[in-house]
């Protein structure tokens, strides 16, 4: 499956390769795949390591020697020639081995031309957790995501319906009626199935009808999300709290408050007793966090309140898994409230992935603007509504008191500005920077 990400490997190779890459992300959405795609295609000669599978590496790299020797018996031990020249070596499951990522500092100052690449299941909070020492300024971090809605497009087919809402976004116009009804079904599909590879996989291998599309592969998938909450922690306690918050996700995004609250968790939760547990699931990247503008002015991130904040689930598949809603009700629109909130989570992981910042803005209990963008034009509303429904007070209110180039209204409608509001369809959201 074409993946974008892939440019940034092809943009790493050409201007940086010396430096080891580390990809990071969530499990099940694909690194390991498109990182053996881009080795295989890319490079005269390609060495695939997963240390889960050879746990005498870890032992190797453990041991009291310098790295040089490490790497020679990891050669030895593994029967292989490594000709640096032209080889890259793929570590897959590197948070296994501390060391070995310590050791990513001597292939990046080596005088051998060492292409290393790595990746691995909650890399982000191993390295929160690390006790050996990071190689900090001799790794080159990117962040990897589940599958966006243009990847899906891709997947499925639709490069020139790609084409047409790009060219559309671009020019502020109306696309044709029949595309723009096209394509809010595949985007109502997509609602359904989530960016998961494995997952959109199915769907196109049952022709895109959703009666076939087997859902039991986003319960597994959220269910190794559980498990990983007890492998990869401290204690069974603090396994416990992780799950807990992160249960409680689909409900906190209904709170009237507009904000997580610790006591929807349980009536004595306090932030104190879950702070560890919240920093775990956002360095695993299986959720998002969106915290509050206290002063709208820039940057942005310079007046966000941190601990007033939404979270939102990694993919908006495995919300609807865990809501257990049933497709015919996404398919054939028949969802209330809760429409809104899934169009919101959609739109979260569509900005992430679009390396977005996630913040959001509210003045009292009078208004709430869902995010806040900040772009060469300057600091941008945007209001998601799930339908074409789009009247507004919050938005009317922020636009007075901020006069902002411009405002963003992400729903059913199509293509157009009026009045200094951009109209963009829920399925361009991904043209959003």
């Amino acid at each position: 499956m074409e993946r974008k990400i892939y440019q940034e490997l092809i943009n790493w190779k050409n201007t940086n390769i010396q430096k080891p890459l580390m990809v990071i992300g969530a499990r099940q959405i694909g690194k390991t795949y498109i990182i053996n795609e881009f080795c295989k295609n890319e490079f005269e000669n390609y060495i695939y390591i997963n240390l889960l599978e050879h746990s005498e590496v870890i032992k190797i790299f453990k041991e009291e020697i310098n790295t040089l020797d490490k790497f020679k018996r990891m050669k030895i031990y593994l029967d292989i020639d490594i000709n640096p020249k032209n080889t890259i070596i793929f570590f897959d499951e590197i948070q296994e081995s501390e060391e070995l990522i310590s050791a990513l500092k001597y292939f990046n100052e080596s005088e051998e031309p060492f292409k290393i690449i790595c990746a691995g299941s909650l890399l982000g909070v191993k390295l929160k957790r690390m006790h050996s020492s990071f190689p900090v300024g001799k790794v080159k971090m990117l962040n990897m995501y589940p599958m966006d809605f243009e990847e899906f497009l891709m997947a499925n087919g639709n490069c020139a319906l790609i084409d047409e809402i790009r060219n559309c976004y671009e020019k502020n116009i109306a696309m044709d009626s029949v595309l723009h009804s096209k394509a809010l079904d595949l985007y109502r599909l997509y609602l359904c199935v989530g960016g998961m590879p494995e997952s959109i996989n199915n769907l196109i291998a049952n022709d895109k009808d959703i009666l076939k599309y087997d859902k039991s592969i986003i319960e597994d998938i959220y269910q190794s999300y559980l498990n990983d909450m007890n492998k990869y922690v401290e204690n069974k306690f603090e396994a416990s709290k992780i799950e807990s918050i992160y249960k409680s996700i689909p409900s906190q995004l209904g709170n009237q408050s507009n904000k997580f609250q610790y006591g929807k968790i349980s009536s004595n939760a306090r932030k104190r007793d879950y702070e560890t547990a919240l920093n775990w699931l956002l360095s695993s990247t299986m959720v998002h966090k969106c915290p509050i503008l206290n002063k709208v002015e820039i940057p942005p991130l310079g007046f966000i309140i941190d601990d007033h904040f939404k979270l939102y689930l990694s993919d908006v598949g495995i919300l609807l898994n865990m809501l257990q809603i049933k497709y015919n009700d996404i398919i054939l629109d028949t969802l209330l409230q809760y429409k809104g909130i899934i169009a919101e989570n959609y739109v979260a992981t569509q900005l992430i992935a679009n390396k977005n910042s996630l913040i959001y803005w509210e003045s009292g209990n009078q208004a709430e603007v869902d995010f806040i963008l900040y772009n060469d034009d300057g600091i941008i509303p945007i209001e998601v509504k799930a339908d074409d429904n789009v009247g507004s007070k919050s938005l009317n209110v922020y636009m007075k008191r901020y006069n902002p180039k411009y405002a963003i209204r992400i729903s059913t409608k199509n293509f157009g500005i009026a009045n200094n509001i951009k109209s963009i369809p829920l399925y361009a959201t991904f043209l959003i920077k």
